[in-house]
């Protein structure tokens, strides 16, 4: 919706409220990370979207229908897919995020600046949750201080980045937000290692309890509302991975199949295998674990003491791979 905005002359500014969080991009200690940043190793590849309302108190308005999926793919560029009031995104990626220092990914909106005051942007949000299984999503825990008093209204109005943390959309265009796996840290049923859907859904900004919707700790988060166009609500643009398995392994069977993490702890994972069979091996060569394989599968760890061992691939036509597999 902000091609629709930008053509807006006159834009006022929310009350201020004092901000904890970092602010906005092009102020001191912002964590926004540009889109050209050499710390992104990969994008998302895969996107489905389910469409939210153009206003979700009057469903008889229909369906926000802005971009396609294939818009949140690839790097950041600023080409979205509108999500709509309380609408859903589900990223997938070519191989797992896994958690690592610092911010694990990012997401990218399309907002945009105030020319009158660095602090203050035209915002829309949303929640971000992860999955290991593309089954079950846990929910970044997430905070908005932006006064609930009166509505944030759907066009005209900048907000304060430093009241909003860990909800996408909190930076301008060509700069994702950033979350860090660490946040979710001791969830159960999430294995921070490997990580293989995000999901992204809206925020829908209305004050009234009724249509609103809350961050984690029970308060009504405030953005524009109603976004009656469309392309109302979030728009994505996309997902920046910094901490992604290794998007192949020249010379296996099949030629892409994909080990990781390596050293391991508890359990490997191997992906991507044409069919045939795997074998782990101590350093004598004894087989400690043997099964026919292909497409996805893992070898539990957990059993063996440190140390160095090899994994053994061999497809239906005899070819053969051997990788050193470290177990911390």
């Amino acid at each position: 919706m902000k091609f629709l905005i930008t053509l807006i002359a006159l834009a006022c500014t929310l009350p201020a409220s004092r901000a904890q969080y970092a602010p906005q991009v092009g102020v001191s200690g912002s964590t926004a990370i540009a889109a050209g940043s050499p710390s992104f190793t990969g994008w998302a590849t895969g996107c489905a979207v389910q469409r939210g309302y153009i206003d979700i108190a009057d469903p008889t308005q229909g369906m926000v229908s802005a971009g396609t999926d294939n818009n949140a793919t690839g790097p950041a560029n600023q080409s979205i897919v509108s999500l709509g009031d309380s609408g859903i995104a589900i990223l997938t990626f070519a191989t797992p995020i896994f958690n690592g220092p610092g911010a694990d990914f990012a997401v990218f909106e399309n907002g945009f600046a105030d020319p009158a005051n660095p602090e203050d942007a035209f915002l829309e949000l949303a929640f971000v949750e992860v999955s290991s299984d593309g089954v079950n999503y846990f929910r970044f825990p997430c905070h908005s201080l932006t006064p609930a008093t009166s509505q944030v209204p759907g066009s005209g109005v900048y907000m304060n980045a430093g009241l909003v943390n860990n909800l996408a959309g909190k930076y301008i265009s060509g700069y994702g937000t950033p979350f860090n796996l660490d946040d979710l840290a001791g969830t159960q049923g999430l294995d921070l290692q490997h990580v293989t859907h995000i999901r992204i859904v809206d925020v829908v900004g209305a004050v009234n309890a009724n249509t609103g919707t809350t961050d984690t700790a029970g308060n009504l988060v405030n953005d524009p509302y109603p976004t009656n166009f469309p392309t109302g609500g979030f728009d994505l643009d996309a997902v920046g991975v910094i901490h992604q398995y290794g998007l192949g392994i020249a010379g296996t069977p099949g030629g892409h199949a994909t080990i990781y993490p390596n050293p391991a702890t508890d359990r490997l994972y191997i992906s991507g295998l044409q069919p045939g069979y795997l074998s782990l091996c101590d350093v004598t060569g004894k087989v400690l674990w043997r099964r026919q394989a292909e497409g996805d599968t893992s070898v539990a760890l957990s059993a063996f003491p440190p140390g160095i061992y090899t994994l053994h691939l061999q497809g239906e036509n005899g070819e053969k791979w051997v990788e050193k597999i470290v177990k911390q």
